[in-house]
C-alpha cells in the first residue's frame, strides 16, 4: 500500500483525528431527544429502514470491504436491548451497527458535534444519533433516552473511546463510563473489534485495507457486585476482547501512529 501516512499524538484519552472539524452546538435538556409526532417517527422509520439501511450496507460491502465474524453471536440476544461496544477507526463506523442489529432498530450515542451541523439536526436524529449534552442540563433526559431505547429491545452503539484515530490498530484506554447502561438496565453487551485486512480480487482498486468485524459472546453484568464494581467488571471483559482480537487477527497498519516525546 505504499508509503504509510504518520500521525503523531499526545494524549490516547483526548486527541481526535477526525476528519472534519465542527463547531459544537450546545445540546441541553431541550434537545428533543424524545418527538412526540406520529408524522416525525414515520419519516424516520422509512428513513431508516428504506434508505439508510441499504446504503450502509452497499458502502460496508463495496467500499469498506466490510465481514462480520461471529455474527451469530447476536442471534443469541433476547429480545430486550443490548448495548454495542467498538473501537472507532472510521467517520463510516455509523454504518456498523446499522448492519450489525439489522433488523433491530439501531441507534448510536453520539459526540454533540453530530447534530450540530446546521440544518442536518432533524436528520441525524431520525438516523439514530443521541447525542452527549454538553452540560448536566441535559443529561437526565439523555440517560432517559438511553433506557427507553434499551426497554423497547433496540441495539444502542457506543464507541467508548469516543474519538476517532483512521485505521488505528490498536484499542485505546477508555473509562467504564458507558457501561452505566447495561448495568443499569441489566441488559447484555457486545463488543465488536475492527480490525483491517489486506484486499484482494477487485478490491485492490481502494487504495484502503478493507475492514473485518469480530463480535463477542454476549456479555452480562454481574448481579452479585455493586453497580461501581459491575461497570468496571464488564468494562474490563469488553476492553480484554476488543485488545485481544486486535492483537490476533489480521490487522493491516494503513497509518502509523507514533507518540511524542516530552
Amino acid at each position: 500500500m505504499g508509503r504509510k501516512r504518520v500521525i503523531r499524538y499526545r494524549d490516547p484519552l483526548r486527541d481526535d483525528f477526525a476528519p472534519l472539524t465542527i463547531r459544537t452546538r450546545p445540546v441541553d435538556g431541550s434537545f428533543p431527544y424524545e418527538h412526540p409526532s406520529r408524522l416525525w417517527r414515520g419519516a424516520a422509520w422509512l428513513l431508516y429502514y428504506l434508505i439508510a439501511a441499504p446504503v450502509a450496507l452497499l458502502v460496508g460491502k463495496v467500499y469498506l470491504g466490510l465481514q462480520f465474524e461471529n455474527r451469530e453471536a447476536l442471534k443469541q440476544l433476547p429480545r430486550t436491548g443490548f448495548c454495542l461496544y467498538g473501537n472507532h477507526t472510521r467517520t463510516l463506523d455509523v454504518a456498523l451497527p446499522i448492519l450489525a442489529a439489522f433488523p433491530r432498530r439501531a441507534y448510536i450515542i453520539a459526540n454533540p458535534d453530530a447534530v450540530s451541523i446546521p440544518g442536518l439536526r432533524n436528520l441525524v436524529s431520525m438516523l439514530g444519533a443521541i447525542p452527549v449534552p454538553t452540560g448536566a442540563g441535559g443529561l437526565k433526559q439523555m440517560l432517559d433516552a438511553v433506557s427507553r431505547r434499551l426497554r423497547s429491545g433496540c441495539c444502542v452503539a457506543i464507541f467508548p473511546e469516543a474519538h476517532i484515530w483512521p485505521f488505528y490498530t490498536g484499542i485505546r484506554p477508555f473509562p467504564d463510563t458507558s457501561f452505566r447502561y447495561p448495568v443499569k438496565e441489566h441488559c447484555p453487551a457486545v463488543a465488536m473489534a475492527v480490525t483491517y485486512r489486506k484486499r484482494r480480487g477487485l478490491g485492490r482498486l481502494f487504495p484502503q485495507p478493507a475492514m473485518t468485524v469480530t463480535f463477542s459472546q454476549p456479555m452480562y453484568p454481574r448481579a452479585d457486585l455493586p453497580p461501581r464494581e459491575a461497570k468496571r467488571e464488564l468494562r474490563d471483559r469488553v476492553y480484554r476482547f476488543m485488545t485481544e482480537t486486535a492483537a490476533a487477527k489480521e490487522n493491516v497498519a494503513y497509518i502509523r501512529y507514533e507518540r511524542e516525546q516530552g
